[in-house]
């Protein structure tokens, strides 16, 4: 059985990991005490959106990038296909003014 936590979890040590941070850094930046964050990132404790909000700040990614992977991580896990482009509608909703190429 896929577990949230476990996923979430996973996701965020992969991320920490890739940026070189220690879990002692991204504790004090999101302030969040070191032994709750380990304990996250191995899948033993449930995260608030509060808390996961924190940490995504502090490791410099938007919540949403974060729930997409743990998405994709179930969906796969799930036996579900990832299609490999964005639809049109969620590429279109993301989007910031001024963000498309030649826009004022």
């Amino acid at each position: 059985m896929v577990l949230l936590r476990r996923e979430v979890g996973d996701v965020l040590r992969d991320v920490r990991l890739a940026q070189g941070k220690t879990l002692r850094e991204v504790s004090a930046q999101a302030r969040v005490s070191l032994g709750y964050l380990s304990e996250i990132e191995r899948g033993q404790k449930e995260a608030s959106s509060e808390l996961l909000s924190s940490v995504c700040d502090a490791l410099d990614i938007p919540l949403w990038s974060l729930l997409r992977e743990v998405s994709d991580r179930i969906a796969v896990a799930e036996g579900a296909t990832i299609p490999d482009t964005v639809p049109v509608e969620l590429e279109e909703s993301v989007r910031t003014p001024g963000s498309l190429v030649g826009a004022a």
